[in-house]
Order: structure tokens, then sequence, then C-alpha cells
């Protein structure tokens, strides 16, 4: 069985992606959570992930002897590994636009991420507004997004953005999660996007475990003193 090796579910963005990927398309798979207790060197969380990969970060898939980590790896492997859950779209074209809004998505957004790390536990309306309004760098990256998922929604007709689940819905899933907490202004039909990738089992489940958490950061929060 696949093993998939795991951050906090309330924190790590990168980990939710391919978990929700194996989730949401019925995938069997064992999690295997490693706490954040620290990203120093000599953390018990670079302990056990530095034994596994070089990069020292999650998430990493484990098949038998092989290891793949980074997340778009891990979508392709499984992609390929599993053919029949269409993980990709089907045609030729569309599945290249679908990997390339990955791609987009995996090399960018910066501003979006760094002032709105991901935090499914919060409700931050409040920081929200305020980086809406010093911050023109995420008020462009929500721009771009609105961009793209509004022409994927329109040309390939829902409800998630290339008609059926594929990679790309469980790529985005962090970010839906971004909106949220921080309720930036979407426009209705990016909203209710928001709400169907919520509404998703895959991301259902990893939400109900995130909340379950419990498990207060304060390195990943520093716009909260405490929960």
């Amino acid at each position: 069985m696949l093993k998939l090796v795991i951050g906090n579910k309330n924190y790590s963005s990168w980990s939710m992606r391919p978990w929700v990927l194996l989730k949401q398309a019925g995938i069997p798979f064992e999690e295997i959570r490693v706490r954040f207790d620290s990203f120093e060197a000599g953390s018990a969380f670079k302990a056990t992930v530095n034994a596994l990969t070089p990069t020292g970060k999650v998430p990493v898939l484990v098949d038998g002897d092989l290891v793949v980590w980074d997340t778009l790896a891990i979508a392709e492997y499984v992609a390929e590994q599993f053919p029949e859950k269409a993980l990709w779209p089907l045609e030729k074209n569309v599945r290249a636009r679908a990997r390339s809004v990955c791609a987009e998505m995996h090399a960018g957004f910066t501003h979006l991420r760094s002032n709105c790390p991901m935090n499914i536990e919060a409700s931050l309306p409040d920081t929200g507004a305020l980086i809406w309004r010093d911050k023109p760098a995420v008020r462009a990256d929500v721009a771009r997004l609105v961009d793209m998922w509004q022409g994927l929604l329109a040309r390939h007709g829902g409800p998630l953005l290339f008609g059926n689940f594929t990679v790309a819905d469980a790529y985005f899933a962090p970010v839906c999660m971004r909106l949220k907490t921080y309720t930036l202004p979407v426009p209705t039909i990016i909203a209710d996007y928001v709400g169907r990738v919520c509404a998703l089992p895959g991301v259902k489940a990893w939400m109900t475990d995130a909340m379950a958490e419990k498990d207060f950061l304060d390195f990943e929060e520093p716009y909260r003193l405490a929960r």
C-alpha cells in the first residue's frame, strides 16, 4: 500500500494536495503524520523527514522501495499508477492546460501564500481585510486566480475546473482554504467554486482532521499570540 508522509493538516498546504488527491480518488494509502515541532536542523520533524528525502520537506510518497517527493511529482506518479482514475483530463490539449495551471500554482502566487498562510481552524476576516488593503501584490495574485478560474469554469462547464475532479482541483484546494480563512473578496462564481471544493468528501475529511488537531504552533501563526 502507498504511504503518504504529511505535516500538520491545519497548516501544511503542500501536504493537503496529494492527500486530497488520493482520498477523493478513492486510492488506498497509509497516512504518516509528522508534527511540525520546528523546521530547525535538529528538530524531530527534520530528523524524521530527512531520513526519507534530501529536501527535508513534506509531502513524501513511499511506494515500496520508491520514494517520491514534490507534490507535482507525486501527482504524476499516482496518475500513472492509476490511469483508470483519470486524475488528469483525458484530452491532450486540456491535459496540457491542467498541467500548466498546476505548475503556475507550484511556482507562483507567492504573495498570497506568504501573506495568507493556510490555517483551516482559524477565521481571520479582520486580518484578511488589512492584508487586502495594504498588500497590492496579494490583490494581484487573487485577480490572477479569479481570471484563471473563471476562464476554466466557463470553458469546461464546471462544476470543477476541468469539469470532473482532477489534480488541478486538489492542487488549488489549499488556496480555497486561504480565501475562506481570510474572507478575501472574490466574485460569486469563484465563491461558489470554493464552496464546491470544500464540499468534496476528500476535502471535507482533511478539514475535519485539521479542525480536530488543536495544535497551536506560534511560528506558523505570527498574526496570533494564542488560539
